[in-house]
């Protein structure tokens, strides 16, 4: 009686390209969501490869490849879809193997199967030559007795030749009905799962390929602690993203390497699991459940102890089965319980409650160990331990003070992530830069040569089209002068970086020299050389610094490199004179929003709360809104650091999650606050809260904790930091009280008592514990010369736009600006009434010379704008 044979021993005689393409067609078939893998996924893969037996023979036989493409992808559109997972391989797939290993090793004495016996099996099949016609009539029509002659050596050249049988028992054990234990669950080409699936980290610790780890040596020791124990002895580490957990097992296995552990871990092999790979391919049902098993069972059985690592271990834990049912769970309890597997795991506090926490049976098994975020001191520390890594990697020099700047100004500047990881990754990339410098043209250079070419290409278009006769010699001329200029430019930026670069080379082969005496002087002359041609602004550096990281912050944050670390000192002590340059009339008010921000900028202030919450209650009109701007323009790098909210619009109770996100359970969860985003994506900016007294109630409380701790929680629950924003809430309540105080100006009262007489007013609408977290800025109503100063700034601004837009020169008389002026008394409106004016009585007639010019091809030169003796609006227009 004939032994059947196993449809395991048989899939493992597939040679591996032939194993790979049923791989793949198995992934196709699950992409596609058909319920059975079927020849038709099997051939069409197979036509996918670079080079195999069934293309050999399309080529001998001239079948185009295109035509076996689009009939089988035909046959697959026909195929029934909407499966949520693979049932099986199909009875034509098995028959398929079967026939072809038949043919294989009787036929033609070979000891693996190749596409080309495959080929042939469906040929001289019956059974299959029907399918192989309903799928693929192109390869149904070979001639079969010719084929079976010469196909030996027609694929000899094939590189199917030179492959060996692929071990395909952990794919067909994965199949229902199919005994896992017909085969060894070995790894591929004979790898073991340990090999195939893990990552031996005290081999690479005592290779010398793992970086080194300071300052957890007191969690290295609790974790030691934990795997000592007779019982529960598996630790789980848990801490946000970045604080350095997988840092924390790769110290213990550098103290493994290096005999630092107690002997009973002295001969343990840590082994750390690559969930992906083990994962990766795992498309039919068990699959997953089959290579775990095997691995856990080979681990073990392993003669030398093992624990197994498993970063991001809720990947793991849930994987396998439908819908993630828990079957590696399932497998991961008995192995933790009998104690023949220890494991390290690592994952995020957020993803260990919904992941693991829900299953007691697995939490009790592990030992949770907490990784806090260091602080900056110890975070240093750790920093300072991969300085001589980095420099070997990039061959730059890292001074110490790039650590701490590093540390300080990641800490400070990108709340985001955590420290150690933040300033690692800020160090790391500042050295990248410095090297880069060093081997590279420097931006400007690059900028520069990219514009002459730009303007050369314009050029070249110009003078062809001349040679057809369209002339445009003005646009040429400015041409050829813009690239003199550009050649110029370049010559003097490419002479500066040479000169520059043979400086910090020199500089570098004397830090690397000898030293003694007549060195060390040598070397400062060097170094004082650099200075002096460098200047400040560098664009190679010598080494890493401080000023390098903070340029490296500035491209992050977009904070400007130079205010953090250069001149921010004189940027924030000229502040109220800047802003006085946009706001006029307002200087008691400027002065204490700029004292506010100095004391801040000096580190005085309170370091928990933001920079600054200012509420600006006045008149419409008065310079509220502008000072916004004007703030963000001075220290925040520009007005698109203005992140404006109109409080207006959140009169009602339920807005509150308009601006920090809906709660879960609620429409638009997940998709975060427009507050909350704002400044999640820009943490150092100006936040205008515009009408504040306008918001519902609980809208006000909603702040208290950005006030008072520097931060709020989203709808999400993630922690937004405001810590490093300037708050401006502006106000209208008391606009009619300010205006009567100071309607004559020997009586008017100071800012205290200002602010004094508007307190009752502001209760009325605001909270008491609102207001006392606040700072109350009165602005005042605009008197005449103000008014006369804002009407100059802004018929600059017109004088500026006619200069850009249209070339011509617009002036304008004093007599104009006071016209102006008499012509809008204090109102309302304020200011807005002046802008208004320029817009509704000059603007128009500008336009209007301007357009009839262009109708009668005359050209305007200037535009003078005065005042004529009955008091109306001249224009006087010079062509």
């Amino acid at each position: 009686m004939e032994t059947p044979v196993s449809r395991s021993a048989l899939y493992g005689k597939l040679a591996g390209p032939l194993f790979r393409s049923l791989e793949s067609a198995t992934a196709f078939c699950k992409l596609r969501s058909n319920p059975w893998v079927e020849l038709t996924h099997w051939l069409h893969q197979l036509t996918q490869q670079p080079d195999n037996d069934i293309l050999h023979v399309l080529r001998h036989y001239q079948i185009p490849l295109s035509d076996v493409e689009k009939a089988l992808l035909r046959q697959l559109d026909m195929l029934p879809a909407g499966a949520s997972a693979i049932s099986d391989f199909s009875h034509h797939i098995d028959l398929s193997v079967e026939k072809a290993w038949m043919l294989a090793s009787v036929r033609y004495g070979d000891n693996k199967i190749r596409s080309g016996w495959l080929l042939l099996a469906l040929l001289t099949t019956p059974e299959l030559r029907r399918v192989l016609s309903s799928i693929c009539a192109p390869l149904a029509t070979l001639p079969v007795d010719e084929l079976t002659e010469i196909l030996p050596s027609l694929i000899e050249t094939s590189p199917e030749a030179q492959e060996r049988p692929y071990d395909g028992s952990g794919l067909a054990s994965a199949i229902p009905g199919e005994s896992s234990q017909a085969i060894p669950n070995s790894g591929q080409d004979g790898k073991s799962a340990l090999a195939k699936y893990c990552q031996d980290m005290t081999a690479l610790a005592r290779d010398g390929k793992i970086d080194p780890v300071t300052g957890r040596e007191h969690e290295i020791r609790t974790m030691t602690d934990i795997l000592l124990r007779r019982r529960q002895n598996n630790p789980l580490l848990t801490g946000e993203a970045g604080v350095g957990k997988t840092a924390v097992v790769e110290g213990f296995a550098l103290a493994i390497a290096q005999g630092e552990v107690p002997p009973a871990l002295r001969e343990i092999r840590l082994l750390a699991l690559d969930v992906g790979a083990l994962l990766a391919g795992a498309s039919m049902k068990g699959e997953f459940e089959s290579r775990l098993k095997g691995l856990l069972e080979e681990a073990g059985r392993s003669p030398q102890p093992v624990i197994l690592f498993v970063d991001e271990v809720h990947t793991l834990v849930g994987a396998g089965g439908a819908s993630g049912t828990g079957d590696a769970a399932n497998l991961l309890k008995p192995a933790l319980a009998r104690g023949t597997l220890r494991t390290i795991g690592a994952t995020t506090w957020s993803e260990y409650k919904r992941h693991i926490e829900k299953d007691p049976a697995l939490t009790r098994r592990f030992q949770v160990l907490q990784i806090a975020e260091p602080e900056e001191i110890p975070a240093m520390e750790m920093v300072r331990g991969l300085v001589d890594t980095l420099e070997k990697h990039h061959n730059v020099l890292i001074l110490d003070e790039a650590v701490r700047a590093a540390v300080q100004l990641s800490h400070r500047y990108i709340p985001a992530r955590q420290l150690p990881d933040k300033a690692i990754s800020l160090l790391d990339t500042a050295a990248a830069r410095v090297a880069l410098t060093l081997h590279t043209p420097p931006a400007s250079v690059q900028f520069l040569r990219q514009q002459l070419k730009a303007a050369e290409m314009e050029r070249s278009l110009l003078q062809k089209q001349e040679k057809m006769g369209i002339q445009s010699d003005e646009r040429r001329d400015a041409l050829t002068a813009r690239i003199f200029s550009l050649n110029d430019e370049l010559t003097a930026s490419e002479s500066r970086w040479q000169r520059e670069l043979e400086l910090v080379h020199t500089l570098q082969e004397l830090r690397l020299a000898e030293s003694d005496a007549d060195d060390k002087t040598t070397l400062q002359q060097a170094e004082t050389a650099l200075r002096e041609w460098q200047g400040d602004a560098p664009v190679v550096f010598p080494e890493v610094s401080a000023a390098v990281v903070a340029a490296i912050v500035a491209d992050w944050t977009g904070i400007p490199a130079g205010r953090m670390v250069k001149d921010e000192a004189s940027q924030v002590l000229e502040l109220p004179a800047r802003l006085a340059q946009r706001v006029t009339g307002q200087d008691g008010a400027l002065a204490q929003i700029g004292e506010r921000i100095q004391t801040a900028r000096a580190g005085l202030g309170d370091p928990r709360k933001p920079v600054g919450v200012f509420m600006l209650a006045g008149p419409s009109g008065v310079g509220k809104t502008e000072t916004a701007l004007a703030l963000a323009e001075a220290i925040y790098g520009g007005e698109q650091n203005l992140i404006t909210i109109n409080m207006s619009e959140f009169q009602e109770a339920h807005t509150v999650s308009t601006l920090k996100g809906a709660p879960p359970g609620y429409v638009g969860y997940g998709e975060g606050g427009v507050l909350t985003e704002a400044v999640r994506r820009h943490p150092w900016s100006v936040v205008l809260l515009d009408e504040i007294e306008k918001a519902h109630h609980d809208v006000h409380e909603l702040f208290y904790q950005v006030f008072d701790k520097g931060g709020m929680e989203d709808g999400e629950g993630t922690h937004v930091d405001f810590k490093n924003t300037t708050l401006l809430l502006t106000t209208n309540v008391g606009s009619d009280l300010i205006s009567q105080m100071c309607e004559d100006p020997a009586l008017m009262p100071d800012a205290t008592g200002l602010k004094e007489a508007l307190m009752p007013e502001l209760r009325k609408h605001l909270p008491a514990a609102f207001l006392g977290r606040v700072t109350v800025i009165p602005y005042l109503p605009l008197d005449e010369t103000s008014r006369g100063v804002i009407a100059r700034l802004h018929l600059d601004r017109l004088v500026a736009r006619m200069g850009e837009q249209h070339g011509v020169t617009l002036t304008y008389s004093e007599e104009l600006v006071a016209h102006i002026v008499a012509c809008c008394p204090m109102h309302e409106t304020g200011a807005r009434l002046l802008i208004g004016y320029i817009e509704q009585h000059i603007l128009p007639q500008l336009s209007r010379y301007w357009l009839q010019a262009m109708t009668e091809k005359a050209a305007i030169r200037q535009i003078d704008i005065g005042v004529n003796g009955d008091e109306q609006i001249v224009f006087e227009i010079v062509c």
